[in-house]
């Protein structure tokens, strides 16, 4: 296994032999590092490292900022290429859903993976706003023609957006954060601990 340092400022982790003179988040010299061991397993981490959320995330965040763009424009400047302006906006309305779908799944895969859980209360709360973001985009897509893609249309993809503006928020505050050991492995009715986490809850033992 390859050693590993830790930025003590500001808590970045490179491999050993691939750090240089300062450190490559926030300059720092050398001598801040710190050895550091990791305690999340190489499954989980394999996992995380393919960074599916915020992948499926910036993919979903284009749609939710392009479709009150589309309608700003339409409604301003309606002989602007009004055909384009018009088609490109029919297709976000159309694909945004499908975004939000893969964002949920892997936000699912990323919070157990990441937390083993999806009942802390960030993630009931990230999962209660990905919910209504999904619900205001269904409405937009069955809603927008009735509406000629006008004032409703743009007032229902605003809120879409003032959703996924606080997710965002939210999910900035949880990006860097991993529990610690690897997944219990479940036998019957009985929960083997692997070692790592026999580890942690000593090393969180107050005894």
């Amino acid at each position: 296994m390859k050693e590993l340092v830790r930025c003590r400022p500001c808590g970045f982790v490179i491999e050993a032999d691939k750090l240089g003179d300062v450190c490559p988040a926030c300059g720092m010299p050398r001598k801040v590092f710190e050895p550091y061991r990791e305690r999340v397993s190489a499954n989980r981490k394999t996992i995380l490292a393919f960074d599916l959320h915020p992948i499926a995330i910036h993919l979903s965040q284009t749609f939710v900022v392009l479709i009150p763009i589309m309608i700003l424009l339409k409604m301003i400047f309606p002989d602007f290429y009004p055909e384009v302006i018009f088609n490109v906006l029919i297709f976000a309305i159309t694909i945004f859903p499908f975004t939000l779908i893969l964002a949920i799944i892997s936000g699912v895969i990323d919070g157990l993976t990441r937390f083993k859980t999806l009942l802390s209360p960030l993630l009931k709360i990230k999962i209660i706003f990905s919910t209504l973001i999904l619900i205001l985009s269904a409405v937009v897509f069955f809603f927008a023609k009735y509406d000629n893609y006008g004032f409703d249309t743009l007032l229902l993809s605003l809120a879409s957006l003032a959703c996924a503006v606080r997710l965002g928020l939210w999910g900035k505050k949880l990006l860097e954060v991993i529990l610690p050991g690897t997944y219990p492995l479940k036998r019957g009715n009985k929960t083997k601990k692997s070692e790592s986490q026999k580890l942690t809850e000593k090393d969180i033992s107050p005894n």
